[in-house]
């Protein structure tokens, strides 16, 4: 097994970047620690605590900065934790290769979906459909790094719920929060700002976090050993990248998630091919 001291330091820089995209650090934490020999299914159940220490970590920063959209994060999360949990079951069951083929597929297409949709993931909803504005699903935040206040109004309110049931499987799946696939569907879907989403999926990927670590328990596949470690760098790690979050354009937060999500896809798809079950 992975170092202690060894898995605090990966886990830090993994919940700093976590913070910084949305993915969340178990995106990061899980193909390295794979790579370092840990099992796929023990990183996996092992990180989804870090996941949900990802999302204490930074949702504290956000909510002060009356950043993440609450009344949007607790309607969406309904829908993402029956998908956790139904995917934590599917992992349980098969192999670990399948495991982390579908890990690099997903955290691939999600990425390429994002790059190909980039041009048009500034625009906002000329008007919202009628669920999203009974619902109430609009919000404003001060943006420090462009000096103004943005407001926003969110649409295709049902779309992004059936969306997330999708994600929520992903994150059950894969232990990694789903941010991914969260983000996308909230700045393609339901059409939010960029620190909007960012903010909002961490808020989300905890609960559907949670939902997902009561299946790797019952099961037998969490290693305490290695999700206390894992779970305490993340949280660290992901309290700094808030902070600096904020800071940060638009453009760069993009840039940085692009490359993790790059990364993170590579190492797994090569742990698939040639590291065998």
């Amino acid at each position: 097994m992975v170092d202690v001291l060894e898995v605090i330091a990966i886990s830090f820089a993994s919940g700093l970047l976590g913070a910084l995209t949305g993915l969340g650090g178990a995106s990061i934490t899980t193909p390295v620690l794979v790579m370092l020999g840990v099992p796929v299914k023990h990183a996996i159940a092992s990180g989804i605590l870090s996941v949900i220490a990802t999302s204490s970590g930074t949702s504290s920063a956000y909510l002060r900065d009356r950043v993440t959209n609450v009344r949007v994060a607790m309607f969406l999360e309904t829908f993402a934790i029956v998908g956790g949990t139904l995917g934590a079951v599917v992992t349980v069951a098969i192999s670990p290769r399948l495991v982390a083929v579908a890990f690099s597929g997903v955290i691939a297409s999600s990425a390429l979906a994002m790059k190909l949709m980039a041009g048009g993931l500034r625009t906002a909803p000329a008007s919202q459909d009628r669920l999203s504005r009974w619902l109430g699903l609009e919000g404003e935040y001060l943006d420090p790094s462009e000096g103004r206040v943005v407001r926003y109004r969110i649409t295709n309110a049902l779309y992004g719920g059936i969306g997330m049931i999708g994600a929520g499987m992903v994150a059950g799946m894969l232990g990694i929060g789903a941010g991914a696939f969260k983000v996308a569907i909230h700045e393609l879907v339901l059409r939010m700002p960029p620190k909007v989403s960012t903010t909002t999926s961490n808020l989300i990927m905890g609960m559907t976090a949670l939902a997902g670590a009561g299946v790797y328990l019952s099961s037998g596949l969490m290693v305490m050993e290695l999700a206390v470690p894992l779970a305490l760098g993340t949280a660290i790690g992901s309290i700094a990248g808030s902070r600096l979050l904020l800071k940060l354009r638009d453009e760069r937060v993009k840039l940085i998630y692009f490359a993790v999500a790059a990364i993170a896809s590579a190492l797994m798809l090569y742990r698939a091919l040639f590291l065998g079950e």
